[in-house]
């Protein structure tokens, strides 16, 4: 524990330096509430460290934004310099979309603590975190947590915590003025509909799986973000048991919640065009016959849903005649536009006009602060949404004339999204057309193809009348399908004619004023900026930008905004702003709160509210009731009980009692270290060796070698046959190789899951929508497929009989085999095991003082992935695809090839197939 010192500069709000203090005398686990400025208190805490000097300081689990953000706040504090090594800082990450918020006993920053803590006993050890949900879930997930941290103490600071309260609110309020929006009578009826497609969902999962826990599986709970995923959660072990129309729903749920999502934030036009991707994402491929349609698309809802939000952005009586003539332009309506905007734009520009209306009559300012605008939103689209706006909102596109004036003065101080609005129908029709296109041209190709490869009914057609005029048959479905009708599905894609088309592209042609309007500037070549370059006002600016996390703190004390408008509510960032007030007690903050009343998105700002509060409240309960933690060192027991417990009691047919005291090795490849076995193996008292190995990931003794295999590994080594080779070095190498299949512990320990090949979920490589699988990856998913999972590992054993096969259920049943193959058994020698596969003879590498044992191997390594998509292109065979990896560097330039630089590498017949796929557009006509 470093000296104290009285002399470090703190810059920390009054409750933050009141943790500050208490972290500098113990170590503790820090759960705050969000927005209170969590990285403002670990840049202190390691600005005070490094100040003390000789401190070698880890920062673990921490993502790249936050530690650029943790880089400048200690520049500014003069702690590093340019080489933060030089002054005893260390940055570690670590994979946190494996364990994301959370620190399991089986997790990376789990396995740092214990080693750290198990060669260091007098290092300091504390750990941060800002989000209190993740802590109660579980028994007893606070004291576990603190075990698998090596922690005795729990600090909790949530928002109703007296001191924090006291500093934040203090003796003046910042003005925040809350504008309830409502919507339009349409985007109400869109919500409505949704979530009844929602209840009819999640009523449908209640119903069909009457075994699982739904206490949460409730129409409130369906509307947060994490919904689909606590129900897949639990859904995963009995995966492949649950039916085709359940996995249907679970995936229909992102959906259905990106919908809701989508009507607030996008506009009228290109929130149709979201439904349009959603329809033809579960539209069946070209050359398919199988409709795979998700439940809730043939709701009566979903046709209100379609049908309103087409009616927001254009209206007409569509014409559903399809046999009519093609060439003919009668229509018995022509599409007009409606062009509906979002209620907040004008709330937004009342909004604006308000703030320029108060900066004029009160312009000037002595508490420190400008008089900009700062508005936040959630996302980067929308805040390019509203830049547009903004530069748009007072053109007149010139087409009204008989509004020009009216009662409130001249029709260019009024807002409009008219510009927005028609520049965003014309992409969507240009979109749409092209969309066309590339349906068409995908149809041709699949017919064509198909035209040339007679199938197993093609003999029967023959000598029979076409289909449409057959007698229809009871039962044949097959019979009396008519190859000009529309096939049922739940929702059909726009039929609008291309004349149709045409004339409302016509009607919404750029006036002169349009052609006028700037677009977004998205490269400058900065050949006018000797010409044009000033800096800002900072008091006639309006910035636009996304919440950002505890970069908005940095945002509010550089920009110093005198006016804040919050186009959607965030929990934590009206904490940073009453965190920037409370810091700045002199200067004047007016906060503006938009948000629509009524809606999904006032009771998402409501449960997160209330599910952190009901979180801290949880932990505060279990921190009364938990149970004092004793830690005992291992070290100082009695060598007597350290030495009886490595005694080996197996002796049969005369053996000699043995024992040593040195702990088992095992050598373990570094990309290993991802996953959760390097961890365990450490938990089970023993040393794990890193190195690069060529050979295997796992050495156990001199002749076992172990390669492991998760499910998503195992079925790309076979689809590549990266898998044979590995198998073939093993054996090479190694007396005992063996393969060991690991399951994961959530998941079914059963291959019955790929058998469900149209409705396994991306974890495994399978179809994400529950669509049916057509490519290659449904050989593999079915077991009477030659070309099966089961048959292939059957080639394998017979192909190479010493192959041995590990099966596992979880990584702890792997950990218990490794510990009974190393009975008895010499360890290793990591040297060899890393040299081994290299084409370094091992007793050269030993006699060499300098021998770099890894010398080689990357130079020898391929990534599999531009592998995997040349196999795809045609004309490439096994022999062509060896040859293009080594003339060639990537595939971009295989892509960029012509049929000449191809043919000495490949043929020139193989060569025209490749240039002809690369070269080929389906957006022409």
């Amino acid at each position: 524990m470093p000296p104290e010192r009285t002399n470090v500069p703190v810059k920390l709000s009054l409750p933050l330096q009141d943790i500050f203090t208490e972290l500098r005398t113990e170590d503790e686990l820090v759960i705050l509430a969000r927005g209170l400025g969590l990285l403002h208190l670990i840049a202190n805490l390691l600005h005070f460290y490094d100040a003390a000097g000789n401190n070698l300081v880890l920062v673990v689990g921490a993502d790249d934004q936050e530690n650029d953000w943790l880089g400048e706040a200690l520049a500014e504090h003069a702690a590093i310099s340019k080489a933060p090594l030089a002054r005893g800082l260390k940055k570690i990450n670590t994979e946190k979309a494996s364990v994301p918020m959370r620190v399991l006993a089986t997790s990376l920053e789990a396995f740092i603590a214990r080693v750290y803590r198990q060669k260091n006993k007098n290092g300091f050890l504390k750990a941060f975190s800002d989000a209190p949900e993740p802590f109660t879930t579980g028994f007893a997930p606070l004291a576990n947590m603190l075990r698998n941290l090596f922690l005795r103490k729990a600090s909790l600071w949530p928002r109703f915590h007296v001191s924090v309260a006291e500093a934040l609110e203090g003796n003046r309020k910042a003005e925040v003025i809350e504008l309830e929006v409502p919507m339009s009578s349409k985007m109400r009826e869109i919500q409505n509909a949704v979530l009844e497609c929602v209840d009819v969902s999640v009523a449908e999962l209640r119903k069909s799986n009457t075994g699982l826990d739904m206490e949460e599986w409730t129409l409130d709970s369906a509307l947060h973000r994490n919904f689909d995923v606590m129900i897949r959660r639990q859904l995963t072990p009995i995966w492949h048991r649950v039916s085709y129309r359940t996995k249907q729903i679970v995936n229909a749920l992102t959906d259905l919640r990106g919908i809701l999502h989508a009507l607030l934030t996008y506009d009228s036009v290109s929130f149709v065009k979201y439904l349009d991707t959603i329809v033809t994402a579960n539209s069946p491929a070209p050359g398919a016959n199988k409709h795979n349609d998700s439940p809730w698309l043939f709701l009566d809802a979903a046709h209100v849903l379609f049908q309103t939000a087409k009616s927001r952005a254009y209206e007409g009586k569509l014409s559903k005649d399809l046999d009519r003539p093609l060439g003919s332009t009668t229509f018995s309506a022509e599409l007009q536009p409606v062009l509906e905007p979002l209620p907040k734009w004008d709330v937004l520009s009342e909004v604006l006009g308000e703030i320029e209306h108060d900066a004029y009559l009160h312009p000037a300012s002595h508490d420190g602060s400008n008089s900009t605008i700062l508005i936040m939103c959630s996302e980067r689209r929308i805040s390019r949404q509203l830049r547009e706006y903004i530069s748009t909102m007072h053109t007149n596109i010139g087409r009204t004339s008989k509004n020009e004036t009216s009662e409130d003065g001249p029709a260019e101080d009024k807002s409009s999204a008219g510009v927005l609005m028609r520049r965003r129908l014309r992409d969507y029709l240009n979109w749409k057309r092209s969309l066309a296109n590339i349906n068409k041209n995908l149809s041709l190709s699949v017919r064509d193809g198909d035209s040339g490869k007679p199938g197993i009914s093609s003999g029967q057609q023959q000598g029979r009348p076409p289909p449409n005029k057959r007698r229809r048959v009871r039962g044949g479905g097959a019979v009396n399908s008519a190859s000009g009708r529309v096939p049922n599905a739940s929702v059909q894609t726009d039929v609008e004619m291309p004349d149709q088309v045409v004339s409302l592209l016509n009607e919404i042609q750029p006036t002169e004023v349009e052609d006028n309007q700037k677009e977004e500037i998205i490269i400058d070549d900065m050949m006018d900026m000797d010409d044009y370059y000033e800096l800002y006002d900072m008091d006639d600016l309006i910035m636009i930008h996304p919440y950002d996390g505890e970069k908005d703190g940095q945002i509010l004390e550089e920009v110093r905004p005198r006016y804040i408008i919050m186009y959607e509510p965030d929990p934590a960032f009206i904490r940073r702003v009453e965190v920037y007030r409370s810091s700045h007690a002199g200067r004047n903050v007016k906060v503006y709160f938009i948000y629509y009343g009524g809606s999904v998105e006032e009771q998402r700002y409501l449960s997160a509210v209330r599910r952190e509060k009901d979180s801290f409240t949880k932990l505060i309960k279990e921190k009364g009731n938990m149970a004092v933690t004793l830690s005992h060192d291992k070290s100082a027991e009695d060598p007597q009980e350290q030495f009886l417990r490595t005694v080996n009691t197996r002796i049969a047919g005369g053996g000699r009692l043995a024992a040593t005291a040195a702990p088992p090795l095992v050598v373990v490849d570094i990309r290993e270290f991802r996953s959760a076995l390097p961890s365990l193996l450490h938990g089970n008292s023993m040393v794990v060796m890193p190195g690069t190995l060529t050979v295997g990931d796992y050495v156990l003794t001199p002749d076992i070698c172990v390669e492991r295999k998760s499910v998503n590994d195992l079925i790309s080594s076979l689809r590549n046959g990266r898998l044979y080779n590995q198998a073939e070095n093993m054996l090479q190498h190694y007396k005992n190789p063996l393969l060991l299949i690991e399951f994961d512990q959530n998941k079914s320990f059963t291959f019955d899951a790929f058998s469900t090949g149209p409705s396994f979920t991306t974890e495994y490589g399978f179809s994400s929508s529950g669509s049916a699988i057509t490519s290659s990856t449904s050989s593999l998913a079915n077991p009477s497929n030659p070309k099966s999972l089961q048959h292939l590992l059957v080639l394998l054993t017979l192909a190479f009989p010493r192959l041995k096969i590990i099966w596992s259920s979880s990584p702890y049943q792997t950990a218990e085999i490794f510990i009974e193959l190393k009975k008895n058994a010499p360890e290793p020698d990591p040297s060899r095991a890393v040299i081994l596969g290299t084409g370094i003879d091992f007793t050269e590498a030993s006699d060499s003082a300098n021998g770099n044992t890894t010398t080689g191997i990357q130079s020898r390594t391929f990534n599999q992935l531009p592998q995997d998509m040349l196999r795809a292109v045609p004309g490439v065979t096994p022999q062509a695809l060896e040859r293009l990896i080594f003339e060639t560097d990537n595939l971009s330039e295989v892509a960029n090839m012509e049929v000449e630089q191809l043919d000495p590498i490949v043929g020139k017949e193989a060569a025209r197939k490749i240039v002809g796929f690369f070269q080929k557009s389906v957006f022409e006509d």
